[in-house]
């Protein structure tokens, strides 16, 4: 369950480091001066020590780009290939920011949504007085798996690029993440006959649900 503190300052916004980090990206082919954010979930780390989300930003175009993303409150070692900045949280101080599909622990949590049928994390709001209030998840997730079900392991995973898609793979088992949801999902489908899961979302003005993830 994430604990999220809109009383305080952040510098740079999360849309703000990644508009300046989106269009470096191969797969990206928007007006960077149109970036905006159309929607966006949250997962747990069950240690509770890394910040995990995901945005879906548009660009002038049809077409929405996921940009999934880890906080850390030092470097990840090894990252610096993933990473896609700093921020100042004004709470929590400075902020590593890196691309999901880099980070261990993001592989991990969302191999672990796939392949046990979960779903993404619960949000609490911070109010001035202490307090904490839910707030409504606006990007439902829903991993195709079951519970109980074994979860493969992809801490030592390699990543690389394939068009719009993240693949993280150790040889046994591989993850894929799309960046490019309306566009590569049939990529990743494709990549994936023998795909233990998928990872699906919908948003506001997409009911219907989209691969944003498969694992096998």
């Amino acid at each position: 369950m994430a604990l999220l503190y809109t009383d305080t300052t952040l510098v740079p916004s999360k849309l703000e480091l990644v508009a300046e980090w989106l269009p470096k990206q191969p797969w990206f082919t928007g007006d960077p001066a149109k970036i905006s954010r159309v929607s966006g979930y949250r997962v747990d780390d069950p240690e509770g020590e890394v910040g995990i989300d995901g945005l879906l930003v548009s660009a002038g175009e049809d077409k929405v780009y996921h940009v999934p993303l880890t906080y850390r409150g030092a470097p990840l070692e090894g990252g610096e290939a993933h990473l896609v900045g700093t921020m100042e949280h004004g709470v929590l101080g400075t902020r590593w920011v890196t691309e999901g599909a880099g980070d261990p622990v993001y592989r991990a949590v969302i191999a672990q949504v796939i392949a046990q049928g979960g779903s993404g994390g619960e949000e609490l709001v911070h109010q001035p007085d202490g307090s904490a209030v839910a707030r409504e998840i606006e990007m439902p997730l829903h991993g195709s798996g079951e519970p109980g079900a074994q979860v493969p392991e992809l801490w030592a995973a390699e990543v690389s690029l394939d068009g719009g898609v993240s693949v993280a793979s150790t040889g046994l088992v591989t993850l894929r993440v799309a960046h490019v949801p309306s566009a590569a999902a049939a990529g990743v489908a494709a990549g994936s006959a023998g795909a233990a899961g998928t990872l699906t979302a919908t948003w506001p003005g997409q009911d219907a649900p989209v691969v944003i993830a498969t694992l096998g």
